[in-house]
């Protein structure tokens, strides 16, 4: 009886044991990453306001100021997968990202193709989160349309032209940036960098003017922050994708 005793603490010691290694792997795993947040509010009056009161289409990227490479963090579905109702394709949505991803120029096509894409978001409120190694430093670019936001400057009709506007797209793509520096408790503000337009069959980044009002407005809320990922088990898969941001 006193043997079984003692085999049951020992085993009970070696089974503690073992649980506290693997918390404080867990810990120090945790405590070697970081995660590029990016909270978005999307202003539901201006979405109402457009023709077609649907939410606006969005892609998320980051980018190596060094060597160049690119990392899709989010791209609505209906853009990525080119799921468009009556049409092959609209172009103007997000000009520039088709660019950068999609055109046959695109670079290191292995790491470009990678998409996380998912539905478009009917809430209000967005949040997705990328890894990448800490103390790095990236580029964050967020293009986003919203079909129908019309305006004097961008009319669904231009009644001087004659011309309809042939993708019901209103107010051109506007591109945002944040040049960033991936350290626990950093938070950045993106800014516009500029308009996203498609024109004779090319994407064409132009200087804000003042033909753009409520696109400005469709995303009333941005934030970047980089923060320490909640404990866990490693992923090898998160693994692979890190040396690939390397």
């Amino acid at each position: 009886m006193a043997l079984n005793r003692k085999m049951t603490g020992i085993i009970s010691l070696c089974v503690l044991m073992i649980a506290a290694a693997g918390a404080g792997f867990v810990i120090w795993n945790t405590n070697n990453r970081v995660q590029i947040e990016f909270d978005i509010h999307i202003s539901k009056q201006e979405i109402y306001l457009s023709t077609y009161s649907e939410p606006p289409q969005f892609a998320i990227w980051i980018e190596n100021p060094v060597n160049g490479k690119r990392k899709q963090v989010f791209v609505t579905y209906r853009v990525s997968r080119g799921d468009w109702e009556g049409k092959a394709d609209v172009p103007v949505a997000l000009p520039h990202w088709k660019k950068v991803f999609r055109s046959k120029a695109a670079n290191e096509r292995s790491d470009e193709e990678i998409t996380i894409s998912g539905a478009t978001p009917k809430d209000e409120y967005f949040r997705v989160r990328a890894e990448v190694p800490p103390g790095s430093e990236w580029i964050c670019w967020i293009e986003m349309n919203l079909a129908g936001d019309y305006n004097e400057y961008y009319p669904q009709f231009n009644r001087v032209t004659k011309e309809e506007d042939e993708f019901s797209c209103g107010q051109p793509a506007l591109l945002y940036r944040a040049d960033i520096r991936a350290e626990k408790g950093r938070e950045y503000t993106p800014s516009i960098a500029s308009m996203s337009l498609w024109e004779g069959g090319e994407s064409v980044l132009a200087p804000m003017d003042s033909t753009i009002t409520t696109a400005r407005q469709v995303f009333d809320e941005m934030s970047i922050r980089i923060i320490k990922p909640k404990p866990q088990f490693i992923n090898l898969k998160k693994v692979e994708q890190q040396e690939i941001l390397k």
